[in-house]
């Protein structure tokens, strides 16, 4: 009996040990992660500030405070007095980005660049120059561009990795050539070309959907059934041929040989082998793109009148909105860091020799 105590503490001491290890590597595999993460949102601040001084040196080389107070006062009836009224009221009156009439550190937050953009870090948008919230309109035209683009990012995948991968197993045959062929020819034709074409010929001529508009409720996907249509078709070309070079690279390297060697069905070592060694190269541009997917489609949105996220800029452009401008902006280089991020992340979720360090 007490030999076999014995043995039963020690196995229950290897056993605590075992747990206590695999505890103390998934701590530090999560405070990996966390150095990780503070370390590329530490570097991502001096290239958040250096997008939002070259987003307002642009902005502000073609026009002037005095160019915006014209165009949102009206060109012909404006007086000076109106145009300095309008500037003192909305922060326009101060120097661009040096303020020679200051002294010490105000000489550089006593300006426009300085008001306009450090309050963006905190997430304070300020408002447009019709008056409205910019974050309030924000957070009510990102449902209209998710609605459009979270569909076609899923379907517009699915589809080319799944012809890229039918070309791949059918490779150097005539459906490979001709698969080839078509996705150049989709690659040279202009988005615009897919966009009025779909329009005329679905919309005016076959009468299936409506040409433009966004509706709500249960009637809302009648509307986007030719946007995300249009927008599965037009990537299609480039994704495919992207995918289809990464499948037949992988096809050629020594695991594949011995799979086969194994005598495994070639269905079996494309969708086991070939395709799950492929998501790396897959994840970077796929990963990258989902938080890109808030911002909206600026052509599809502003042809289907769909009044999204890029409707939005598009319409703050042209109305030299700098505010709304300047916030898209910086929203888009907030978002594009954030899938850079969760690239980094996923490639050590998918590739276990991966790590952090």
């Amino acid at each position: 009996m007490p030999r076999l105590s014995t043995s039963r503490w020690g196995s229950d001491r290897l056993d605590a040990l075992l747990c206590f290890n695999h505890s103390g590597s998934a701590l530090g595999i999560i405070g990996s992660m966390l150095a990780y993460i503070v370390r590329r949102l530490l570097y991502a601040l001096p290239i958040l500030i250096g997008v939002n001084l070259i987003t307002f040196a642009l902005f502000f080389v073609v026009n002037t405070p005095d160019d915006m107070a014209r165009m949102q006062l009206g060109v012909k009836r404006v007086t000076p007095d109106a145009i300095q009224k309008w500037k003192v009221e909305r922060g326009y009156d101060k120097p661009l980005m040096i303020n020679t009439g200051a002294s010490g550190l105000a000489r550089l937050t006593d300006t426009i660049f300085f008001e306009k953009s450090a309050r963006m870090f905190v997430g304070d948008f300020g408002r447009a120059e019709d008056g409205r919230d910019i974050a309030r309109e924000i957070g009510n035209r990102m449902l209209p561009s998710l609605a459009i683009a979270l569909p076609t990012f899923v379907l517009g995948l699915f589809v080319a990795i799944t012809f890229a991968l039918t070309l791949a197993f059918f490779r150097a045959t005539a459906f490979d050539f001709w698969g080839v062929v078509l996705c150049v020819a989709a690659m040279s034709i202009s988005g615009l070309f897919y966009i009025i074409g779909g329009q005329y010929l679905i919309s005016k001529v076959w009468r299936l959907v409506p040409i433009s508009g966004f509706g709500a409720g249960l009637e809302a996907w009648r509307f986007l059934i030719l946007p995300v249509l249009i927008g599965v078709v037009s990537g299609i070309g480039s994704s495919t041929r992207w995918y289809r070079t990464i499948f037949l690279e992988e096809v050629g390297k020594d695991y594949v040989r011995t799979a086969r060697a194994k005598g495994l069905p070639e269905t079996v070592v494309f969708f086991r082998h070939v395709l799950r060694n492929a998501l790396i190269p897959i994840l970077t541009g796929v990963v990258v793109v989902i938080p890109l997917l808030f911002m909206g489609s600026l052509l599809t949105e502003s042809f289907f009148g769909i009044p999204g996220l890029g409707s939005y800029t598009i319409d703050a452009i042209n109305a030299q909105d700098f505010s709304v401008v300047r916030s898209m902006v910086f929203i888009g280089s907030v978002l594009y860091i954030v899938g850079l991020i969760l690239t980094d992340i996923s490639y050590t979720l998918v590739d276990p020799r991966i790590r952090f360090e």
